[in-house]
């Protein structure tokens, strides 16, 4: 019986030497300054925090291993040439093999055009332009869903409130923003409305009474903003002070406080937001209430409603490397991504398509909502119509 017992001890010995904690790099490219770090800083927050979670659970099992997450964070300002050498940078000289973020589309495209010869995988975030997931690449997934996915529902949310004039005003020369307007005006004309006029601005503009003093002047019953937050407070703002008393739509995911930098609660009142079914509290699942809290005590800071998306690929990044039991061949780990069912700690509201996160294009689907601005939050008011396996089918039959 001693016997059996030294030779018991001397096996789990032997095993547990044989079992190793290591480190997995993982990169972040995001916008930390400038016009699109409202998106991007809380993004990379977001994956800071989820490898935090995710080491302090054990971190990642592969085999007789565990890895515990180590993130590097590069700024790419948005820009496709800034991206373009930070994720040279991840792969070159940090060897970073798994990169994330990417919320601005001009920078995920410029990234996206030669991330497929390379020995990584890319996982996108709130970038929405559609063409990101229509190029067929292996090794590349989103957790947003396009744009033009959301404002189709948008466009059919609108008409149904009786709107038949409606006025844009964007940033009609970025792509993800325009196929949105494009898709909501189809909808809309299917009910019998129109877009009376399409007024555009910069991303850095601030002042938009010209624009909004032509909008009045056509009196139309309603009017869409799309474009970053903090133009699109501006323009909240800016239509109050102008007497343009119609129902305000918006496709823009802030938070509150990005909002109340620019525009008082007075003035965001009514305001609507159509977008996908993001992070807002007081609708939040029990794990997005849980995320809520969490990032909010780690950054002194509530998280913007579009951050769980890199939040979420961190994890769906943990269990399609646990699922091909690797971290070296990232070709497995990419082919796995496609394969894996929505992970159990994701905060957005996930339609798997044939019971899986993704779909055979890297895409993810989230459902679409209606928030409006009522008492100083976000309050979530109603599903939009959201058919993720028909979208699906659709972008299948896309070659951009």
């Amino acid at each position: 019986m001693r016997l059996t017992a030294i030779t018991a001890a001397m096996v789990m010995t032997a095993g547990a030497a044989w079992a190793e904690e290591k480190t997995l790099d993982i990169g972040v490219s995001d916008a930390l300054t400038g016009g699109g770090a409202v998106y991007g800083l809380p993004q990379t927050n977001a994956v800071k925090l989820a490898a935090k979670e995710i080491n302090a659970s054990g971190g990642i099992k592969v085999g007789e291993d565990t890895y515990m997450l180590n993130v590097i964070a590069y700024d790419d300002k948005a820009n496709p040439t800034e991206a373009s050498n930070a994720v040279r940078k991840l792969i070159d000289r940090d060897g970073v093999k798994y990169i994330l973020g990417f919320c601005c589309s001009g920078a995920t495209g410029a990234v996206a055009s030669f991330i497929e010869y390379e020995d990584a995988v890319m996982l996108v975030g709130n970038a929405a332009e559609r063409s990101i997931t229509t190029r067929e690449i292996p090794n590349l997934t989103r957790t947003r869903p396009p744009a033009d996915y959301t404002g189709a529902a948008a466009g059919t949310f609108v008409a149904e409130k009786g709107h038949k004039r409606v006025a844009v005003l964007g940033a009609l020369d970025v792509g993800f923003y325009a196929s949105y307007v494009d898709a909501f005006e189809k909808e809309l004309k299917k009910a019998g409305g129109e877009i009376v006029s399409r007024e555009a601005f910069g991303l850095k503009d601030r002042d938009m009474s010209p624009q909004l003093t032509k909008i009045r002047g056509q009196e139309p019953d309603a009017i869409l903003v799309v474009g970053y937050v903090e133009p699109a407070a501006f323009i909240y703002r800016q239509a109050v002070e102008l007497g343009i008393d119609v129902p305000r739509y918006g496709f823009t995911s802030g938070s509150e406080e990005q909002f109340t930098r620019v525009a008082t609660s007075e003035q965001m009142e009514g305001v609507w937001d159509l977008r996908p079914t993001e992070l807002t509290l007081l609708s939040a699942s029990e794990n997005g209430k849980a995320y809520h809290a969490n990032y909010t005590e780690e950054y002194g800071i509530a998280p913007s409603p579009s951050s769980p998306y890199s939040y979420d690929q961190t994890y769906a990044l943990k269990d399609a490397i646990e699922a091909a039991g690797t971290v070296e061949d990232t070709e497995a780990v990419a082919e796995a991504l496609r394969e894996i069912a929505v992970p159990d700690e994701v905060v957005m509201q996930y339609l798997p398509v044939d019971d899986k996160m993704f779909d055979e294009n890297g895409q993810a689907y989230t459902s679409n909502g209606a928030f409006q601005w009522q008492g100083g939050n976000w309050v979530f008011v109603q599903d939009l119509p959201s058919d993720a396996a028909a979208y699906s089918a659709f972008l299948s039959t896309l070659d951009d």
